[in-house]
């Protein structure tokens, strides 16, 4: 039983470590290679406030490890907390959820495929040439 127990306990150590090492990068397709974006606007992008410039977030699905860690990292809100506020958001139409898309590969395509579209990715994930890494949180 001791065994189990330290076993949970150092995996759960080993696991916060490995997540905590982790970092995000925003990347875009956009033809200004030039912007990039503080912590604050991206967090702004992400929680469908206004930029200068004509960008569409696109997200992963809330039980998304990348998610999580943009969310704690770079939002700084729990997940709990970011859908109360869509979901107020929703109720008074004031503002408008980011697309979903379910995987790291399939956001990197449709960033690809969709001009002024923007996620995040683990820093580990290859680039595209013509795509613009906005922000990396590190």
């Amino acid at each position: 039983m001791k065994t189990l127990f330290f076993s949970l306990i150092f995996s759960a150590i080993i696991g916060v470590h490995a997540s905590a090492n982790s970092s995000i990068v925003v990347v875009a397709n956009t033809d200004n290679k030039q912007i990039k974006l503080n912590r604050q606007q991206v967090r702004n992008l992400f929680m469908g406030n206004a930029l200068p410039y004509d960008l569409e977030a696109i997200s992963l699905p809330p039980d998304n490890q990348t998610r999580v860690l943009f969310n704690t990292r770079v939002v700084g809100l729990t997940e709990s907390r970011i859908q109360s506020y869509w979901a107020q958001m929703r109720f008074t139409g004031r503002k408008k959820q980011p697309k979903e898309i379910g995987t790291e590969r399939a956001i990197l395509e449709y960033i690809k495929d969709n001009p002024g579209s923007v996620g995040y990715l683990p820093s580990g994930i290859s680039i595209p040439d013509g795509l613009t890494v906005l922000y990396s949180a590190l």
